[in-house]
């Protein structure tokens, strides 16, 4: 007779994600994972798989949940300019009040692995469609509602978003504190608005 589980995969996957984000893939050992997670070894492969499995599970959680809260906040906005405000300020405070500096789980995937690891690759290339296609619907929305200038067209700037967002991370990443040179990213960002 086949053993229940007696975890809620769901939220071993969370904690997957907290570990590999905080200590990356290669970081990571087995033992940390077992530890983290609260599970046994065998538990942990019998569910998950193995290592590589793991991370590409957690990776591919972080990056729909992240989509799936960024498009909402913009699908449901009435002002467009206000919500990518909202967006980037808050990755700024989360910058500047994470501890462990953990940057963007996704943007740190992309620089460990993704020249190495042809799945990684696929699902940062996947992001970066996604949520580029996220940023432009929301331009373009603003742009008809008068809300964001015509000036530029709505690629290119939702394609700077998406980038200038990814840098944000990048500099908490390498423990960027200083709250003025965030604002002075946004305030570049937001002139072109």
């Amino acid at each position: 007779m086949a053993r229940t589980k007696e975890f809620n995969e769901e939220q071993a996957l969370d904690k997957a994600v907290e570990i590999f984000w905080h200590k990356g893939y290669n970081g990571t050992s087995a033992q940390d994972l077992v530890t983290h997670l609260g599970l046994s070894r065998s538990s942990l492969y019998d569910t998950f798989g193995d290592k590589q499995k793991l991370f590409v599970k957690a990776l591919n959680k972080y990056q729909n949940d992240n989509y799936v809260k960024v498009k909402e906040m913009l699908d449901t906005s009435t002002n467009i300019k206000e919500t990518l405000t909202v967006i980037f300020k808050l990755a700024v405070v989360e910058s500047l009040e994470d501890r462990i500096t953990k940057g963007c789980f996704m943007v740190n995937s992309a620089v460990e692995l993704a020249m190495h690891d042809e799945e990684i690759a696929k699902i940062v290339s996947g992001n970066q469609k996604i949520m580029e296609d996220v940023f432009y619907t929301a331009v373009k929305k603003g742009q008809d509602g008068g809300q964001i200038s015509t000036k530029n067209d709505a690629r290119v700037l939702a394609r700077f978003i998406f980038n200038t967002y990814s840098g944000i991370r990048v500099l908490a990443r390498a423990g960027e504190k200083d709250k003025q040179v965030y604002d002075d990213i946004l305030k570049a960002m937001f002139s072109l608005f």
